[in-house]
């Protein structure tokens, strides 16, 4: 028994050891402190996003950092406007911390304004301030090991990039953003469940919003799920506008997740992940999680695993041929230009993926190709695509377009002349010189 014991305190101490190796490589360069004082003014060619943050956090007394990592006794919320430097000085997917203070808003991130929203009528204002044309609202919850400006910057970076047509609303639960406290920020996502349920239940109740998106990343899956559950539970449902829940990453157990969703019942949202199997921040904490699956990491090539996400109805996009993002590969969903303009083309805006928007082009089988052209269309349906996905009705588009391939590669062949093929030595040399005459609508 001793030896078994000193195994497994040893592999739980290999564990941290990983964990800590692997979530530093994020933070060899320290990130900046107080960004969230207001510098009031940004430069004419800037963009500017206003969101509602919603927290569960301790207020700190700092104007620079105005909420620490301690848990709240209530929910506050706040109208913050950020300034994004100028297309010219930055890249999709890019968050540009200042190396120093103030910001200069041309090449930084910065804070314009921050404001306490002290009634419910003056959220409802701001809302009605910023409601785009479908009154869709986004609601962001970020991941473990974020400050709160991180939350807020990270979430600027999304709304500005993906250029979605919806109002932002952050909820942002008290992580103390180190990686020594795994296991708080955990239980500080069980904390905020409540918190984040009636912030949805009041967006859901205001007549002036349509249907809301939730986009969750890493541990706020967790918090997301668990919050949609309870509601489900209490009321017998959960909200008919509450028609998208996007989990970027997800930090679940993959029979828990199984089971929340059966306790949602039969009318609960749609759902789409994001998963990668190079996902490192993952692969630590399935170790330090009893070596059970997490959900972000998911083989979808697995046929029992496919089967069971489909019967469930559950869209996935697997990225893990999808080079970039950061240094752990956990925020692909924010970091990689394709994906957040997909978020915001697509995903935010409550529509259906296709194969057409993750790069497979409208037609494979576009009539007239010539040999090569249809070879190298058939080509890209196998490997060019970095993007993998599981949705029925993609699925099913994605057959007919090889089908069709297959025709106008048929149809080709037999379309094109000798001559065509191999040159005038082969018409020279071919008995049945009817074949080397040309034809009209040739490939048709």
């Amino acid at each position: 028994m001793l030896g078994i014991s000193r195994l497994r305190s040893g592999t739980r101490a290999a564990a941290t050891g990983i964990l800590l190796a692997a979530l530093t490589l994020t933070a060899c360069v320290s990130a900046p402190t107080a960004v969230m004082s207001p510098i009031g003014a940004t430069t004419s060619d800037a963009s500017v996003v206003s969101m509602l943050v919603t927290t569960t956090r301790a207020q700190s007394g700092d104007i620079g950092e105005p909420y620490s990592g301690e848990r709240g006794a209530a929910v506050d919320i706040n109208e913050v406007v950020v300034s994004i430097p100028p297309e010219s000085n930055r890249e999709v997917g890019e968050v540009q911390w200042p190396k120093k203070l103030p910001p200069n808003p041309e090449i930084d991130f910065a804070t314009l304004s921050s404001g306490k929203i002290e009634t419910a009528a003056a959220a409802r204002k701001w809302f009605a301030t910023h409601r785009k044309n479908n009154g869709r609202l986004l609601v962001f919850v970020h991941g473990f090991n974020s400050r709160y400006e991180d939350a807020v910057y990270r979430f600027a970076q999304i709304t500005h990039d993906s250029g979605t047509g919806a109002a932002p609303l952050l909820f942002t639960w008290p992580s103390r953003g180190s990686v020594f406290a795994y296991g708080y920020d955990k239980e500080s996502t069980n904390y905020s469940r409540s918190a984040l349920e009636s912030v949805l239940n009041t967006a859901a109740e205001d007549k002036a919003v349509g249907e809301i998106t939730i986009l969750a990343h890493s541990m706020g899956t967790w918090l997301t799920v668990e919050s949609l559950r309870q509601m489900a539970i209490r009321n017998g449902r959960i909200p008919p506008k509450i028609s998208e829940v996007i989990l970027a990453a997800p930090d679940l157990d993959i029979d828990v997740f199984r089971q929340q969703l059966a306790d949602m019942g039969a009318d609960r949202p749609k759902f789409t992940i994001f998963v990668s199997r190079d996902d490192r921040a993952l692969i630590v904490s399935r170790r330090i999680s009893g070596n059970v699956d997490r959900l972000g990491q998911v083989n979808i090539e697995d046929p029992v695993i496919r089967s069971q996400l489909e019967s469930e109805g559950i869209t996935v996009l697997d990225l893990s041929k999808l080079r970039g993002g950061d240094s752990l590969n956990h925020s692909k969903y924010a970091q990689s230009p394709e994906i957040v303009r997909l978020l915001g083309d697509r995903l935010i805006a409550g529509q259906t993926i296709t194969d057409q928007d993750i790069g497979l082009g409208a037609e494979l089988g576009a009539t007239a190709l010539s040999v090569t052209n249809t070879v190298g269309s058939a080509a890209g349906v196998a490997v060019s695509v970095p993007i993998s996905i599981i949705d029925p009705s993609t699925r099913k588009s994605l057959n007919a377009q090889v089908d069709r391939l297959g025709r106008n590669l048929d149809n080709s062949v037999r379309g094109i002349s000798p001559l065509e093929l191999g040159g005038k030595n082969i018409c020279a040399n071919n008995n049945n010189k009817a074949a080397c005459q040309p034809r009209e609508n040739a490939g048709n």
